[in-house]
């Protein structure tokens, strides 16, 4: 053990005494700082700004004055997802897949506002963030310091001496490999800085501790590979361009393929061809405009029948409320399939994108690490979903006002006078069926679940690689 302390430290006196080594560490540290502290801000800002939005919106819809309950439907709300704490660190699918949606009846609108500067596709420079900084950046800095780890006892004739005093090749790697993971962990620190921080803001330490582990995990990744390499050639050049070489596919050549394969593989269905077929099917269901639809005679029919009346006027309730209710739910059933598939469709993409984790620890680190600060695509299919759940339960408790509030004749003869037109106007007390809305990030276990794959890439890149070394560190001959 005290050979492999003696080798770890010596190594690290001598990096200390790079210049140019210090140099870079000092550049990397630098930048990591500013991209986290600007992350960091630009992410509270946003959480500020759409809170400020959120309550602005409720405010403005619980405000309206006296009006059809009808109008209100087609008024609408609007919703917006918040970022999470750990979105300071890695925003995620954030910037391209919109953070509000407007909600109105009969409709599912698109989420919208996405931040058009921000590209999407994995390989793309165009957002800068603590995230894409340890993902891309850091793994070259441990390149330029530890390329040549191995090979500088060879090129200074230290080798053949270290092992004839009976130092063994596992020795050699184990002190070799604490010195790097000790720059990799002294790396670390400005992103368990912005983790704390994420924590005063609310986040759990679970999911902190497990994001700063999954980027010890990949960056150890990095550690394996340099010193894997280093041992196995004898040149610095060679090395060095080998590992570059590496770098180069795995963060830029194997996450577009990762994209491309994914589209190709599991082409889209055109938009235009959904709508239609989504289209055709609601109007099976019926226009719930047009009380006198061929779709809502039984309905008429059976209320008839429930009330013993011969007449709709004669209902207790307003027919047309009824059937805006009624339509309103089968309207909802029919897109809620759509909108299923539709993300069901987005899920397998993204799984196929992520499998190319095998082939890269960028896809993987990238995959995880959405998942664990909790702006993955899982998190952005939830926010559609709880979005539906409230504009379905406000639109409905609308249509029931209009069932059970608004009599049925004033409601046809509204159009006769300014008199009639004032009798269909219910009380704005009514408009407090509008539930507020706080978009949460999930439980930090189930985000976890979710990065399990990725963790189990990342662990087994790092087991294969670390095996290699070892195996080429056994053979090392000067």
């Amino acid at each position: 053990m005290s050979n492999v302390l003696s080798i770890a430290r010596e190594e690290s006196r001598l990096w200390l005494r790079s210049r140019l080594a210090l140099f870079a560490l000092l550049i990397f540290a630098v930048l990591l700082a500013a991209v986290s502290i600007a992350t960091s801000l630009r992410m509270s800002e946003e959480h500020r700004e759409r809170s400020e939005q959120q309550a602005l919106a409720e405010e403005t819809f619980l405000s309206q004055p006296d009006r059809h309950p009808h109008r209100m439907v087609h008024y609408g709300h609007y919703v917006f997802r918040t970022p999470p704490p750990l979105a300071m660190i890695d925003p995620g699918v954030d910037s391209v897949t919109g953070q509000s949606i407007f909600l109105e009846g009969h409709r599912q609108n698109t989420a919208m506002f996405a931040d058009a500067r921000a590209g999407a596709d994995l390989g793309g420079f165009e957002g800068l963030t603590a995230a894409l900084v340890y993902q891309l950046f850091v793994p070259l800095l441990l390149i330029a310091i530890g390329h040549g780890v191995f090979i500088r006892e060879r090129e200074e004739n230290t080798l053949a001496p270290l092992l004839a005093q009976g130092v063994t090749g596992n020795e050699l790697y184990a002190g070799k490999w604490i010195a790097l993971a000790g720059v990799t962990l002294a790396l670390l620190l400005p992103l368990a800085i912005v983790s704390a921080a994420a924590v005063v803001r609310g986040e759990t330490l679970l999911a902190s501790f497990g994001v700063i582990g999954l980027y010890a995990l990949y960056l150890f990744v990095w550690c394996g590979l340099i010193l894997l390499v280093s041992a196995m050639v004898r040149s610095r050049a060679l090395s060095l361009g080998i590992l570059a070489l590496f770098w180069l596919a795995s963060a830029l050549i194997v996450p577009r393929m990762a994209v491309e394969s994914a589209v190709s593989a599991m082409p889209a269905p055109g938009k235009i061809e959904t709508d239609l077929r989504m289209q055709a099917e609601l109007r099976e269901v019926g226009d719930g405009h047009n009380a006198g639809a061929p779709q809502f005679m039984q309905l008429r029919a059976n209320l008839l029948v429930q009330y013993d009346v011969e007449r709709v006027e004669d209902l207790p309730v307003n027919f047309r409320g009824v059937v805006s209710e009624v339509a309103e739910a089968d309207v909802t059933e029919v897109m809620n399939r759509f909108a299923e598939e539709r993300m069901e469709f987005e899920v397998r993409q993204a799984r196929f994108a992520e499998s190319f984790g095998w082939l890269s620890p960028v896809v993987a680190v990238s995959a995880g690490s959405r998942a664990l600060s909790g702006t993955d695509l899982a998190t952005h299919h939830r926010f559609l979903r709880e979005a539906e759940d409230v504009r379905f339960d406000f639109v409905q408790g609308l249509n029931r006002v209009h069932a059970e509030q608004l009599a049925y004749n004033d409601d046809i003869n509204r159009s006769l006078n300014e008199e009639a037109n004032r009798r269909t106007r219910m009380s704005a007390e009514n408009w407090n069926v509008l539930d507020e809305f706080s978009f949460q990030p999930a439980a930090a276990d189930e985000r976890l679940a979710r990065a399990g794959t990725p963790l189990g890439m990342l662990s087994a890149w790092l087991l294969l690689l670390t095996a290699g070394g070892v195996g080429a560190a056994r053979r090392m001959q000067p």
